[in-house]
């Protein structure tokens, strides 16, 4: 077991582009803020460079994209090429909705750590996210 944190995890959970239902979003918002996490949601019709800015000025630890559009393809890549030119490559990025399997590959070519579909425990997704969050301690 890894050492304890002395700052909570800091997650930013976005809805990119058009798709406007949030459910699943806000069902994630409230488990990783009752595991302890500090959770912003940038709410829905997020662009991929208004996501990049969040997390920058939130300066998150993990970045959730939420995608029920079929979207994913187009806008994952568009997401973590914003976060390259901002010069944010210390985030962890996770992606949950409706992802085929044969999409997942690449999505973690493109950088995605892990893909959560449909009825994944929200305790799995939790621990993925409490043992791969970068470890970034605020100094005092």
């Amino acid at each position: 077991m890894t050492a304890s944190r002395t700052r909570p995890i800091r997650v930013l959970v976005a809805k990119p582009g058009l798709d406007g239902h949030d459910r699943g979003a806000k069902v994630m918002v409230r488990a990783l803020r009752d595991a302890g996490m500090e959770v912003i949601y940038t709410g829905l019709f997020q662009t991929p460079e208004m996501i990049a800015r969040a997390a920058a000025d939130e300066d998150v630890d993990v970045i959730g994209l939420s995608i029920l559009s079929g979207a994913h393809n187009a806008l994952v890549p568009r997401v973590m090429e914003e976060l390259r030119k901002m010069g944010i490559d210390d985030v962890l990025v996770v992606v949950g909705g409706t992802i085929p399997e044969e999409d997942v590959p690449r999505l973690k070519a493109a950088g995605v750590a892990e893909v959560f579909g449909p009825g994944t425990p929200l305790p799995d997704a939790i621990e993925f996210i409490r043992a791969n969050a970068p470890r970034r301690e605020d100094v005092a």
